[in-house]
């Protein structure tokens, strides 16, 4: 008979070693001085200076004078007053649609445009460096430089450069900024083409980012090119799109420059914006107008802008990081 061993018993489980108990450093001053925190503010501090300096203390500025009627000689504290005074002017409702106005027309062209560009910029094999200078070029031009040609463009005479290419296809004159239809979508076409450039670069950079193979995997599966941007371009580019988006909108809320030197706000205050209101509240005669009332459109602007920007951001941050 074969001796059957016994079975040998289980080894029991060794217990992993316990964790290391970190000991919580109670920070002093001493600490602070010992880690160098003393040089770290020293380094430091020549940053903060200039950022407070110039960033803060205008805005703290700025409220106070909101607060105050002046005109920068004579000063008198007016609490709310200024806010309850611009709040029940109807000119500011008539400047904040204007404003919209020329938001929703600069989103609705200015904003895709540059994209497709962008796209079909990417898609080209020659030239394409002569190209991306060529949109660029606008960007170049100084603003007020290209608000003055585009002026002598929009001349409504039948001897207009725009005109004179409208009469080859059979187009009547048009009377461009002369008319209190036409004025805010004219204005729009300048400043879609002179900020356009700007954002192609980005877009065209953003692009170099997108996984080639992406793009192979589509061209498998007999995508065309208007396939591939909607199911792979547009995806891969949706952080960036999101950021456009809202500078766009608050580069669009703040225009000033082209209704100033176009139509000065007219004609009959069709292209007055906000920036436009507060410009001739603050300087609509020589001795100087109300400082506090013109502050106070701009405290509101910027909290207005900044409420718009949180939730924008609140509400996109899931989408834009999917």
């Amino acid at each position: 008979m074969t001796a059957t061993l016994p079975p040998r018993p289980a080894a029991a489980a060794v217990p992993p070693p316990p964790a290391p108990v970190r000991r919580k450093i109670r920070r002093t001053p001493l600490t602070w001085y010992r880690g160098g925190g003393l040089w770290n503010l020293l380094f430091v501090l020549p940053m903060l200076f200039v950022f407070v300096f110039f960033s803060w203390s205008p805005i703290v500025q700025s409220v106070i004078m909101s607060l105050q009627k002046t005109n920068m000689i004579v000063s008198e504290w007016v609490g709310l007053d200024n806010y309850i005074t611009v709040l029940t002017d109807p000119q500011l409702g008539s400047a904040v649609i204007n404003t919209i106005y020329f938001a929703v027309l600069a989103l609705l062209f200015g904003f895709p445009l540059p994209l497709l560009m962008a796209v079909l910029m990417s898609e080209v094999r020659r030239g394409k460096g002569l190209y991306s200078a060529l949109a660029y070029l606008p960007v170049v031009i100084p603003p007020v430089v290209a608000v003055l040609l585009w002026k002598f463009f929009y001349d409504s005479s039948p001897n207009g450069v725009f005109n004179t290419a409208l009469s080859w296809f059979g187009i009547p004159p048009q009377p461009w900024i002369s008319s209190a239809v036409q004025a805010m979508p004219s204005l729009v076409l300048e400043a879609t083409w002179a900020a356009a450039g700007g954002s192609i670069i980005i877009y065209l950079a953003a692009l170099l980012s997108v996984p080639p193979e992406l793009y192979d995997a589509a061209e498998v599966d007999g995508a065309g090119i208007w396939r591939k941007v909607w199911h792979v371009t547009l995806p891969q580019l949706r952080g960036i799109l999101f950021i456009m988006l809202i500078l766009q909108v608050i580069a669009t809320a703040q225009v000033f420059l082209e209704p100033f030197l176009f139509t000065g706000g007219g004609p009959a205050g069709a292209t007055k914006t906000i920036l436009l209101y507060i410009y001739d509240k603050a300087f609509r005669n020589s001795l100087g107008g109300d400082y506090g009332e013109a502050t106070a459109v701009s405290v509101l602007l910027a909290i207005v802008l900044g409420i718009l920007s949180w939730l924008y951001f609140t509400l996109t941050n899931r989408w834009s990081t999917r």
